[in-house]
C-alpha cells in the first residue's frame, strides 16, 4: 500500500512577522499552491491515500473561501482516500471548520479523542485520532492497545518527547507519548505532525511542515511517500513540494561611508535569489553613518526593487560603531574623560559598548541615538 503524508501546512497564517499585508496575502497563496502540489503528487504517485498529520489550517483564521478550497481540492482525489488527523491549531470542535462542510465520501476525519481503527485493506488497519482543544490534550498511546491481527499504523498530531530539546524548547509539547510506546501498543508506525522539522524514526515519521513558514525552519519543506509492506515494514522517500524559500543572510557592512553602500552591499547578497530574504547587517561601521531601525524598512523596500525577492527583512546583528576608542581615550577633551570613565565602571562588555557608541554619537551632536 503506498501512502502520501505531509502536515503542519497550517492555510490561512497571518505572516505577521513579514510587516506587509501584501506580502503576507502572497505567503497564504503559496500555502494553497503546496497543496495543490501535494495533490497532483498524490495522483501521480498512484497512492492508495493522502495523510494529513494535522494542523491543516489556522482554526482562528479560517474563511468559508478555505473551507470551499478545501472540499474541493480533497475531492479532486477521488477515488482516493484522504485521512485528517485535526491537530492543536485545527482541532475538532462544534466550530471547526471540519463540521462546516459537506465532504466527498473520500474524506476521512478522524474526531475522536482516542484511537479508532479504519481498514485500509486487507490486514492493514489505520487508526487516528483528533485534538478536541487548542491546548491540554494528553498521550493518545495512553492505555492504548491494539484489539486484532495484521499491520496496524497510527495517524496523530503529536509530540514525542525524547526530541524536544533536538526540535527546539519553544515547541510546545502537544499529547506527548513516548516512542517506545508504539512497540508497546502494538504499532508498526506511527505518522506524526507538529513538528516542523523533518524526522524519519525506526517508528515515527514528521514530513515536516510542506512550505515554509518561519525562518530557521531547516531540511527538506514537502511530503513523504511511504509504501507499507504486507510485514509491516515501511519504505520512505521524501519529495519536495515548497513553492517558497526563506533565505538567512549574513552582510559584513565593514568600511562603508554611507547609508548608500549599505545599501549597495545588501542589494549584491540578494542578486539572483527569489523568495524571502532576512539579513543581519554586521562588522565595523564607520560612525558617521546614519544607519537607524526606521533606515532598516526603507533598505528592505528598495532592496526588492523590481527583482525575484518579494520581501526583505533587515537587522542589526554584531554591528559596531568603527571608533578608535584607544585613541579617544588618551584625548585631553570630554570625549576622551566620558571614554576613560566608562572603561573604568563595572559595566559588561556589551552594555559598555552601548554606552560608548551612544555617549560618543551625542557628544558628536548626532540624534541617530539608537545603537543595536
Amino acid at each position: 500500500m503506498k501512502l502520501v503524508l505531509f502536515s503542519d501546512l497550517h492555510l490561512d497564517s497571518q505572516f505577521a512577522w513579514l510587516g506587509s499585508r501584501d506580502v503576507g496575502r502572497r505567503r497564504r497563496e503559496a500555502l494553497r499552491r503546496a497543496l495543490g502540489r501535494i495533490v497532483e503528487l498524490t495522483h501521480e504517485e498512484g497512492a492508495d491515500a493522502l495523510l494529513c498529520g494535522g494542523d491543516l489550517y489556522e482554526h482562528e483564521r479560517f474563511t468559508p473561501d478555505t473551507a470551499a478550497f478545501l472540499q474541493h481540492t480533497f475531492a479532486s482525489l477521488h477515488p482516493r482516500r484522504v485521512f485528517i488527523a485535526p491537530g492543536n491549531h485545527d482541532w475538532y470542535g462544534p466550530r471547526s471548520l471540519y463540521r462546516r462542510v459537506s465532504w466527498s465520501d473520500n474524506v476521512r476525519i478522524f474526531t475522536g479523542g482516542r484511537l479508532e481503527p479504519f481498514p485500509l485493506a486487507d490486514g492493514i488497519t489505520l487508526w487516528g485520532a483528533a485534538h478536541q482543544a487548542p491546548a491540554g490534550t494528553g498521550d493518545f498511546l495512553r492505555d492504548f492497545r491494539v484489539d486484532r491481527r495484521g499491520v496496524h499504523v497510527a495517524l496523530f498530531h503529536g509530540s514525542e518527547t525524547s526530541g524536544l530539546w533536538e526540535q527546539g524548547s519553544d515547541k510546545h509539547p502537544h499529547a506527548p507519548f513516548e516512542a517506545a510506546a508504539l512497540e508497546r501498543a502494538g504499532l508498526q508506525h506511527a505518522f506524526l505532525g507538529h513538528y516542523h522539522v523533518p524526522r524519519d524514526a525506526e517508528r515515527f515519521t514528521y514530513p515536516g511542515n510542506p512550505e515554509p513558514l518561519a525562518f530557521g525552519e531547516t531540511g527538506p519543506r514537502g511530503v513523504v511517500v511511504i509504501e507499507v509492506q504486507a510485514d509491516g515494514t515501511i519504505a520512505r522517500r521524501r519529495v519536495a513540494v515548497a513553492t517558497t524559500r526563506l533565505h538567512d543572510i549574513g552582510v559584513d557592512v565593514t568600511g562603508c561611508r554611507s547609508r548608500g553602500e549599505v545599501g549597495e552591499r545588501v542589494l549584491e547578497a540578494l542578486r539572483g535569489l527569489d523568495g524571502v530574504a532576512r539579513v543581519t547587517l554586521g562588522g565595523e561601521l564607520s560612525p558617521d553613518v546614519e544607519l537607524v531601525t526606521g533606515d532598516l524598512s526603507e533598505l528592505g523596500r528598495s532592496a526588492c526593487g523590481d527583482g525575484a525577492v518579494e520581501a526583505v527583512m533587515l537587522r542589526f546583528g554584531d554591528l559596531r560603531a568603527g571608533y578608535d576608542l584607544e585613541a579617544i581615550r588618551v584625548e585631553p577633551t570630554v570625549r576622551g574623560q566620558f571614554v576613560r570613565d566608562v572603561f573604568e565602571a563595572e559595566l559588561a562588555e556589551d552594555e559598555r559598548r552601548r554606552v560608548l557608541v551612544t555617549g560618543l554619537r551625542a557628544l558628536d551632536g548626532r540624534d541617530d541615538l539608537e545603537v543595536p
